[in-house]
């Protein structure tokens, strides 16, 4: 088995690269460590890349679309991954995983519907529903001994007869929690009475730590299954999120057909010659890779919470279950989230501000642990020696 090396140092300036080349825009600092928006720093693997150094090799970079393989690619991950039996006819796609929200947003309700996020949670969630004309429904997650978890009750005080969908974060993005499959079953089980129909953003679920295991939602029962979307992606693994291709797994016929006449309207239905590529590589080479990238970011989290009890045990991390995103509690220092924000400026770490991701992510911040250690351990030393200060 070939050992990938994610210590190794990327220079990824001058690339049009958002993480890096936009931080004077984000920022207003040219040089700030970026431990922000969702991106990795290590090499995209090097079986995506011969792939499309492959497909270049012809001269012709016409209209495409998607081979069986590509499908059967999907069909395979599922099975391998997910222990999940898919079928093909099922699979839809997406530029993006937003994307497919929004356009699941736009298929399955109406103007002035309303639709139930959980905060904190991945802020475009936010502007994909106020964008569509939909109302936002609040249902915070509660925090249990260290941990969120659905407040079943408040969900429950909160649906109207408007209430047409939720959006899930499974895995959570920022608290990088697992959902168990008991809580999955018991917040389906109230979507499922009132007619909800959820849409899960599982970009994450190939980046679970060990200890822990991704319930496909659909996996919940029959009746999820045909009552729910599910959006994934490669990129978030395999780093390739410039090549804008997801994909989306939708049981029903029915909503299914919804869907795909929304995505084709403008014409959004035929994707990107190299992300289809890269999408088959990743989902039948790519194993090996994901394992040895998981045990490093899994390394880089305990690494990090190990720095902070020893220098700043006021810092408290949130336990890390999933994803290269963590959810840091700075709330001991009494600082405003402004103050908190302009603070890591000053020690030249760019972070992003909690309260992005709803009004109970006051107090956090979170950070990108998809870096190198050497990276990640400048960053802690500055955050520390600032807070000291």
């Amino acid at each position: 088995m070939k050992k990938y090396n994610f210590d190794e140092e990327v220079l990824r300036e001058g690339t049009n690269s958002l993480k890096y080349d936009a931080r004077e825009r984000v920022f207003g600092k040219a040089d700030v460590l970026p431990l922000w928006v969702a991106d990795m720093d290590f090499k995209t693997p090097d079986f995506i890349l011969d792939a499309i150094k492959k497909r270049l090799e012809h001269e012709v970079l016409g209209y495409t679309f998607r081979p069986d393989s590509y499908f059967e690619a999907i069909v395979g991950w599922m099975k391998q991954r997910h222990n999940w039996d898919i079928q093909r006819e099922w699979v839809s796609f997406s530029p993006g995983v937003v994307a497919g929200l929004t356009l699941a947003i736009e298929s399955y309700s109406k103007k002035g519907d309303e639709v139930v996020v959980q905060s904190p949670v991945y802020f475009p969630f936010y502007d994909s529903v106020k964008g569509s004309g939909r109302v936002i429904v609040d249902n915070p997650l509660k925090l249990v001994d260290g941990r969120y978890t659905f407040d079943l009750e408040d969900l429950k005080t909160k649906i109207t007869e408007k209430t047409k969908m939720l959006l899930l974060c499974n895995p959570q993005n920022p608290g990088g929690m697992v959902w168990t499959r008991e809580e999955l079953v018991a917040l389906t089980d109230i979507c499922m009475e009132h007619d909800i129909l959820i849409v899960s953003d599982e970009i994450h679920s190939d980046l679970v730590f060990e200890g822990y295991k991704h319930t496909p939602l659909p996996t919940i029962s029959e009746e999820v299954a045909y009552n729910c979307v599910v959006c994934m992606a490669p990129s978030k693994t395999f780093n390739v999120a410039g090549l804008t291709t997801s994909f989306l797994i939708i049981p029903n016929k029915r909503l299914l057909a919804r869907y795909e006449r929304t995505l084709n309207l403008p014409h959004l239905h035929m994707g990107n010659i190299f992300g289809t590529i890269a999408l088959e590589a990743a989902f039948t080479k790519g194993e090996d890779w994901r394992k040895q990238l998981v045990n490093y970011l899994e390394a880089n989290f305990n690494f990090m919470v190990d720095y902070f009890e020893e220098h700043l045990p006021e810092v408290k991390p949130m336990k890390l279950e999933a994803t290269y995103l963590a959810w840091i509690d700075f709330s001991a220092f009494g600082l405003t989230d402004e103050e908190l924000n302009k603070t890591m400026l000053e020690a030249g770490v760019g972070l992003n501000k909690g309260v992005q991701f709803g009004k109970n992510g006051s107090g956090y911040m979170r950070i990108n642990l998809g870096c190198t250690r050497a990276m990640l351990e400048e960053a802690l030393l500055r955050i520390v020696n600032v807070l000291k200060s």
